[in-house]
């Protein structure tokens, strides 16, 4: 079970950095949700994985039981990675529609006055 979700998670970063990598916007987007996606499956795993135990302790029995803070923690996370990715995609979608075009590539003359007016 530990070799399938540590397997899973270097699957989803291997493709999430694959997909932030290209040129165009929505792609990128689509890596962002699947390092997301990374990011929650280890977080659950980092609580014990233990199969048909319940996410409480029992003081009165030796029961096995799960560690509820990661679940809480995942559940957290979920919610905000839903409000991230439609900030991204609200903001992909404004820089699209203004320049009709949706690749993430700079000419040389576009980073030379980008550094000119930081200056």
């Amino acid at each position: 079970m530990e070799a399938l979700l540590a397997s899973a998670v270097g699957v989803l970063t291997a493709a999430g950095i694959f997909l932030i990598l290209r040129r165009r916007t929505f792609p990128v987007i689509l890596g962002l949700s699947l390092l997301t996606y990374a990011v929650n499956v280890f977080l659950f795993a980092t609580g014990r994985l233990a199969l048909n135990a319940p996410p409480v302790l029992n003081k009165y029995k030796e029961v096995a039981y799960t560690d509820p803070l990661p679940q809480a923690l995942v559940l957290t996370a979920i919610v905000i990675s839903f409000g991230m990715t439609a900030v991204i995609v609200m903001i992909a979608l404004s820089a699209y529609l203004s320049s009709r075009d949706d690749r993430i590539d700079m000419s040389a003359q576009d980073s030379v006055d980008a550094a000119g007016e930081d200056a």
